[in-house]
């Protein structure tokens, strides 16, 4: 069922993002006057599993997604229908128009993609407000157990004091400088030290089987005991909190494991706190070191216990439409380091490309508008990043030439544009296989 709520989510927001994008293309070809023969929602190679004609226009759903398109007539596009392109040029075809309508055209779905993702934030802003946690009330340092942090040279209960230079005010801003940064400044222990990443940081954390970052050191909270735990009849109750090991006070779960280790085939003393009352037990350790007992916290049970701060905003309509649009700067930026970092082989995240697996594991497993919509806002803006990218048969190739053509005032040849749509092709395919076969790949192991 959950997988089923994810790939509804996926087509869904997919759907969405692409029929506007074409919709970009769709308007300003028309307001030119313009004539559009096909609006298709995914590519129909060979058949359609849907279409009508309505005008001139056929509207129509195709059976592979990798995308959508409008073929507007006198454009070498997706079709690539060289017969008509033989023909003299028509007043109502593109190529008949001059290049700043063109140019408009071409520009349009990326346009309307981020406007899209400035709305759907801005609305967001209105009907949410925002959230983040301070920085500054996690007092004790993060969790750190992903190999690749810790052969950095990161460790469990580093603060980080800055990040290249730049102190970070909320959460969500340190667990996005894992993309791009180069140098964490931390506080361990009172020593300030500088860790400076490798060169292929990127690349390794992608391959990497553990996602995690910089994550919250949790208190120690019961939350079932497994039925072969040792401890399954001594009265141990979901909320309970581990304070004390052998009279040594517990605050993290984290501090437990090395004492743990250290009691195995033994009993242990622990101090439980429940309902404001502490209250000691003696509990058995398993050979491995475990007490047998499932353990876990919610941010909001982080903040009632004075953990982290959270701090929440609501905002007016007006007030939104300021929070929303740096909402989609930030996330542009942030997107835009990533695409960077993946074109540059030094870094190894090319390794971290991935494909519809990998988008559609974004979505949560549950369906929550909130996150809907936010999710959507972001593949939005890496649809729009891309369309711009300067490759053949994208919108910003086609950008790219109609540049030359307005700087130049000489236009490339059809056979030209012919020729590079099917490069500009040939290196899609070739992003689309890489990436899935990332998917596939990591999927894989993970099976096995």
């Amino acid at each position: 069922m959950e997988i089923l709520i994810k790939i509804s989510q996926f087509i869904l927001s997919l759907s969405l993002i692409i029929v506007l994008h074409e919709f970009g293309h769709y308007l300003p070809a028309r307001y030119f006057k313009i004539k559009v023969e096909k609006f298709y929602l995914f590519f129909d190679v060979n058949f359609s599993l849907f279409k009508k004609k309505i005008g001139e226009t056929e509207w129509g759903i195709g059976w592979l997604p990798l995308g959508g398109y409008v073929k507007i007539a006198g454009m070498i596009d997706e079709s690539m229908d060289k017969e008509q392109m033989a023909k003299p040029p028509q007043p109502w075809e593109f190529r008949s128009k001059p290049s700043w309508q063109r140019l408009i055209i071409m520009l349009g779905g990326v346009t309307v993609n981020f406007i899209l993702a400035i709305i759907i934030y801005i609305g967001l802003a209105y009907s949410y407000g925002s959230s983040s946690i301070s920085t500054d009330s996690i007092k004790d340092g993060y969790l750190i157990s992903n190999p690749v942090l810790l052969d950095s040279g990161f460790k469990t209960g580093d603060k980080i004091l800055t990040v290249d230079g730049e102190k970070l005010s909320t959460y969500s801003e340190l667990r996005k400088s894992i993309i791009g940064s180069t140098t964490y400044q931390v506080d361990r222990d009172g020593d300030i030290i500088d860790i400076n990443l490798p060169v292929d940081f990127l690349g390794k954390l992608s391959s990497s089987d553990d996602v995690s970052s910089f994550e919250f050191r949790m208190p120690f909270i019961i939350q079932s005991v497994s039925e072969e735990s040792l401890n399954k009849d001594y009265d141990l109750r979901q909320g309970d909190i581990i304070v004390s090991l052998n009279d040594q006070e517990i605050k993290y779960a984290d501090q437990i494991t090395k004492l743990l280790k250290e009691n195995s085939n033994r009993t242990i003393e622990v101090e439980l706190l429940r309902d404001s009352f502490r209250l000691k037990k003696t509990l058995n350790v398993d050979e491995n070191g475990n007490l047998g007992i499932f353990h876990g916290a919610t941010v909001k049970d982080m903040v009632d216990l004075g953990y982290i701060e959270v701090i929440q905003n609501s905002y007016s309509l007006l007030e939104s439409i300021p929070v929303g649009i740096n909402k989609f700067v930030s996330f542009t930026g942030f997107y835009f380091e990533q695409f960077v970092a993946i074109f540059n082989p030094s870094t190894g995240a090319y390794k971290g490309l991935g494909g519809f697996i990998a988008i559609g594991n974004i979505f949560p497993s549950f369906w929550d508008w909130q996150s809907f919509w936010s999710t959507t806002a972001f593949l939005s803006i890496m649809l729009g990043v891309l369309n711009l990218l300067p490759i053949p048969a994208l919108d910003g190739g086609h950008a790219m030439f109609l540049m030359y053509e307005m700087i130049s005032g000489r236009k490339p040849s059809d056979k030209f544009m012919e020729t590079v749509q099917v490069i500009g092709f040939i290196i899609l395919l070739s992003l689309v296989i890489f990436a899935n076969g990332n998917d596939i790949y990591k999927l894989f192991n993970f099976i096995v």
